[in-house]
Formats: C-alpha cells, sequence, structure tokens
C-alpha cells in the first residue's frame, strides 16, 4: 500500500491494510509539526538528564530546589478537576491490543489506562494497531470475534486514558526531515489528532483528552509537555485544558519536584501517580555510583517502608494542597488458577496493600488484571465514601530529602537473585517477540519489572553484596545462575516452547546490562534495535 506523507516525513515500517486509517497526511504533519517544534526541546532535556547523572556520580546530592521554594510555598490550586474524572477509585492498566482494550473498558473499573509504554512492546504493528483500536474505542465501534467469542462494549465503559511513550524512547519506523521522531511526540499527536474532536463530541466519553505521563525527571519536562498540550489544543481549535494528564512519579528526582512539576501542568493536570515498580528501578539507577545504596531482596521493598513510605505520603499531601487526585500504586497479582490457598494469599495482599493506600488519604489506585477490580473497590468503597479524598490535607506529614533517599533493611539472598535473572530473562524475550506485557508467576509483568531485575543483579554484582550464605556474588558465580537458571526456564516450558523463542537473545542482552561496567539507562532502548523492523 501507498501512504500520502507530508513534506519531509519518510515511513519506514512494514504497513498492513488499515493503517491508511491512522497514519493519514493531516496526522502525520500534525506529527512532524510537533516534531520541527519540540523535538531539539526534548533532546536537551535528555542531556541534562546526563549531566546530572555525572554531577550525581561526582558528589552531588538530592534536595528540594532553592530556586524554587516560592512554587512549593505558594497557595496556587491546579484548574479544576472534569467532573467524569472526579472519582477514580479503580483504574486498570494494560497495553492496547484490542481484546485488552474491550475486556478493560468493560472491567468495571472507573478507568481504563492504555498504555503505548511499559506494557507494549514497541512494534510498528503494536503502535499503529493500539491507534486504530483507540480510535474504535473512542467511536464507540470497537469489537472483536475470537475462538468464537464475540467482544464489544459495554453500555457504560470506563473512562479512557492513554499513556505515551516517556520521553527517552524513539519511534524510528518514522523519520522527520531525515531525524527519527520522539515516540512520545509520535504516539501524543497520533492519538489527538484523531481522537480529540472525536471526544469533545461524544461527551459520554469524557469531557476531554485524559493521559498518562510516564518517567518524568524535572519539572522542565514537564513544561515541555505543557507547551505540546497548548499547542495541540490551539492547532486543533480547542480550549486549553482539553488535556488533562496525570503525572506517574516513578523516578527519584521527580519525587523532589512534585510541586513544581504540577505548577507547569496546572492547566493540564489531573494528578500524580506512585509508580512505583519503576520508582524503584529509578533509585537503583540514580544510586549506581553509590555503594552504600545497595537495596535488599526486591520483595522486601514495599510500600510502608523506606523511600517509598516517604514519597507515598508527600505525593498524596502535594497533591491534596493542589485540589488533583494523588493516584496510589500498582496490584499486579493475576488470579492464581488451581491453587486456592495461593489465590487467597494473593488477594489478601492486595487487600492490605489497598486499604494501607486508602487509609493513607489516595483517591484512588491501579490493578493489572480484571479479576482484582472488585477487591480493589470494596475497599475503597468501604473507606472512601466521596468521590475522593481531595479534602484529606495529610497535614501530619512531613518528608525531608533524608527521607526521600531512606534504605529499608532487608536481606539479600540467593532465591531473590535467581528469580530476577528468571523474570528478567523471560520478559525479555516475549518483549523480542512483541509481546509486552507478561504473566509470570502469578504477576502481571511489564517493562518496570524486567528493569529492577536487572538493574538489582547489576547493582549487587557490581558491588560484590555478600548474599545471605555469606559469599559475594561474583561474576562467576553469576554466569553460574544464569545457566542454570535458563535450565529450569527450559523445563518449566518445555523443549519446544523454549526452542520457539528468543532465549539466546534475550539472555544476551540480560547478561550484557547485568556485567556492564557502567549502568544502561533504559534496556528497552538497546532492545528497541532487535524489533525496529516489526
Amino acid at each position: 500500500m501507498t501512504l500520502a506523507l507530508p513534506t519531509g516525513v519518510s515511513v519506514l515500517g512494514p504497513l498492513k491494510p488499515g493503517y491508511e486509517a491512522i497514519l493519514t497526511e493531516g496526522a502525520l504533519a500534525f506529527v512532524a509539526a510537533l516534531e520541527r517544534r519540540f523535538g531539539s526541546r526534548i533532546d536537551e532535556r535528555l542531556a541534562a538528564r546526563v549531566e546530572r547523572q555525572a554531577r550525581l556520580a561526582a558528589g552531588e546530592t538530592y534536595r528540594f530546589l532553592p530556586e524554587t521554594q516560592d512554587v512549593r510555598d505558594g497557595a496556587w490550586t491546579c484548574a479544576a478537576v472534569p467532573a467524569d474524572i472526579q472519582d477514580r477509585r479503580v483504574e486498570i492498566t494494560g497495553p492496547v491490543d484490542r481484546k485488552m482494550i474491550i475486556n478493560a473498558l468493560n472491567s468495571g473499573a472507573n478507568v481504563f489506562m492504555a498504555d503505548f509504554e511499559d506494557a507494549t512492546a514497541p512494534t510498528f504493528a503494536n503502535q499503529v494497531e493500539g491507534q486504530i483500536n483507540l480510535l474504535d474505542a473512542n467511536l464507540g465501534t470497537v469489537s472483536l470475534e475470537q475462538n468464537g467469542k464475540k467482544y464489544a462494549l459495554s453500555e457504560k465503559p470506563a473512562i479512557l486514558f492513554v499513556r505515551p511513550r516517556g520521553l527517552h524512547l524513539p519511534e524510528r519506523h518514522v523519520t522527520v526531515d531525515g531525524k527519527t521522531v520522539h515516540g512520545n511526540l509520535f504516539d501524543f499527536g497520533l492519538y489527538f489528532y484523531h481522537n480529540a474532536k472525536v471526544r469533545s463530541e461524544r461527551k459520554a466519553l469524557g469531557e476531554g483528552v485524559y493521559l498518562y505521563l510516564p518517567k518524568l525527571e524535572s519539572h522542565l519536562e514537564a513544561r515541555i509537555w505543557n507547551d505540546i498540550f497548548l499547542f495541540a489544543e490551539e492547532t486543533l481549535g480547542l480550549p486549553v485544558g482539553t488535556v488533562k494528564a496525570t503525572v506517574l512519579i516513578e523516578t527519584l528526582p521527580a519525587a523532589f519536584e512534585m510541586n513544581e512539576i504540577l505548577h507547569e501542568l496546572k492547566d493540564h493536570s489531573a494528578g500524580l501517580n506512585c509508580g512505583r515498580w519503576d520508582y524503584i528501578f529509578s533509585f537503583i539507577k540514580k544510586h549506581a555510583s553509590d555503594k552504600n545504596a545497595i537495596l535488599p531482596d526486591r520483595g522486601t521493598i514495599t510500600m510502608d517502608r523506606g523511600f517509598l513510605r516517604a514519597y507515598s505520603q508527600l505525593l498524596i499531601q502535594t497533591c491534596h494542597k493542589r485540589e488533583v487526585h494523588a493516584m496510589g500504586g500498582m496490584a499486579a497479582f493475576i488470579p492464581v488458577k488451581g491453587n486456592e490457598a495461593e489465590n487467597d494469599a494473593a488477594f489478601a495482599k492486595v487487600k492490605a496493600d489497598k486499604e494501607r493506600e486508602a487509609n493513607d488519604g489516595h483517591d484512588g489506585t491501579w490493578v493489572a488484571h480484571p479479576g482484582l477490580v472488585a477487591t480493589a473497590k470494596a475497599v475503597f468503597d468501604a473507606k472512601m465514601p466521596g468521590k475522593n479524598q481531595l479534602a484529606n490535607k495529610r497535614l501530619d506529614v512531613a518528608v525531608t530529602a533524608a527521607d526521600l533517599l531512606a534504605i529499608p533493611d532487608g536481606p539479600r539472598t540467593e532465591p531473590a537473585l535467581r528469580h530476577n535473572i528468571k523474570v528478567g530473562i523471560q520478559y525479555i524475550e516475549a518483549w523480542l517477540r512483541g509481546n509486552g506485557c507478561v504473566p509470570l508467576y502469578n504477576l502481571m509483568e511489564d517493562a518496570a519489572t524486567a528493569e529492577i531485575s536487572r538493574a538489582q543483579v547489576w547493582q549487587w554484582l557490581t558491588y560484590g553484596v555478600a548474599l545471605d550464605d555469606g559469599e559475594k556474588l561474583t561474576g562467576q558465580r553469576f554466569l553460574t545462575m544464569i545457566g542454570d537458571t535458563m535450565e529450569e526456564v527450559r523445563r518449566e516450558l518445555g523443549d519446544d516452547r523454549f526452542a520457539a523463542g528468543r532465549f539466546p537473545e534475550a539472555r544476551d542482552l540480560f547478561e550484557k546490562l547485568s556485567t556492564a561496567s557502567t549502568f544502561e539507562e533504559f534496556l528497552t532502548v538497546p532492545a528497541y534495535a532487535k524489533i525496529v523492523t516489526l
């Protein structure tokens, strides 16, 4: 098939029938305008991240910015939250495939966040077909027939939010003036161009274009997003505030700039979210040069302890001071089939986690599987009789910079290390096959899981951590564990499935990242090169 392309735009990805409905000349021209206007600014902020990391390695410490003290102390508030998203007590997240979109919108959750980022491997097919699926969802026509079953939207689906990719991820299948387009501009540009007016005309879908913004590290990055929204709204003739975005606080630097981030997005803000898994990954990454910041087993790093406890409390206080939602973190458990005891234990953990969030003052929470919606909803129904808890200002909270850096105690064990290896390699293998959301060992995993896994292995290996048996983790011990672990995976999956997969490539990438002399910023960047033609 042939596309009508604007001047300066090239589409390099494989095309399929139907793509012309999304990759229209007008839509690609809009993406090109965004790239020409904001691409260099994004690159400048990405370079600033590298410069700051170098300063941290040289001894700089995290602190609240003295130059923005007036923002933190000010009495300002964000623009009012639209009526249709006043109640966000349960949000479900997942990839942008058609079946997931229908099931999630029908799940009984208040919100479904369709994820172009951590839950989607960025093959060209996934990105473009995801846009087709979301347009159909907004038009109310999305349906599917599969294995003799028919899927269609219910009469009252969840409110749709969309998460574009982070600033750091490219879309190498499309170029503008010979330069690779930024993935966030491609995702946002196509979605806004095709859906903003559809949503404004079909009020039952919501009052605006609702987004989640991932991986931000500073208020200056949030400023770029705000300017993108203003440009998009003006270009399409829509009112300021058509876009409402919730920012995931999933990087350590962003935790020190929550007020500033909300201030930059004042007219476009729908609050902040505790992105707990990526936050742990970021904590390790940003302390890559600090041998005194070694974390314990991942399973012991829970939201009620150390830096996670401090940042979640500060997030609630900050959001409620500014009159926007403070969203809780992900429950990644999935129902355990065939084992009632394990299933009951998993749901008990989910219930306890959601009770903590509701009691702390969160306005809602995330789940990864439709089977968890009822459990999370029951907790918030009991603890939060109103639509939200914005009135709970948490004046008792006084979080310091030291609190945001507090490392919880805990063991460092070989079983936890082996689990990191098993999960990390299996997730990467699925990602290389184009699947970004993977059920592994009764959890729904996305890219954040693989990032934590390889980051923790790198940290323990780089600093020769002594495990609970008293023996240090050496390179040879690690390589032996990888060999043993791969044999375990082969036995679990069977020889045929293992042989048909991309396990050698996944193992090689995990091994290289874990043993590198310097910490790789994101595993999805080098991994992307292996799927770029798909």
